[in-house]
């Protein structure tokens, strides 16, 4: 398997808006993406504005594929306008999960 964590940092006022959008690609996308397998999103103790963001794909190709569609660009910046900066993206091989 094969994904990303990514920390996001959420505009004041905007953590529904992300919530909601996360529910709208499971919705909209997950069935369609090939190899999309699961996403967490985490909200901190320590900084109810700084959310972490887990996404698995069943493999590197699924999940590059997923990342250069247009569509998933286009879900990308509607998601964007919602946070303080671009996310740090921590992209990587999933080696145990249980």
């Amino acid at each position: 398997m094969y994904g990303t964590i990514a920390r996001i940092r959420v505009r004041a006022g905007h953590e529904k808006a992300i919530v909601d959008g996360q529910k709208k690609w499971e919705k909209e996308r997950k069935t369609i993406v090939k190899g999309a397998v699961a996403t967490y999103l985490y909200r901190l103790d320590k900084d109810p504005q700084t959310m972490m963001m887990a996404v698995v794909f069943r493999d590197k190709a699924s999940y590059v594929a997923n990342a250069n569609d247009p569509e998933q660009d286009k879900w990308y910046q509607e998601f964007r306008q919602h946070l303080v900066r671009s996310p740090q993206w921590n992209d990587g091989e999933i080696i145990a999960s249980s």
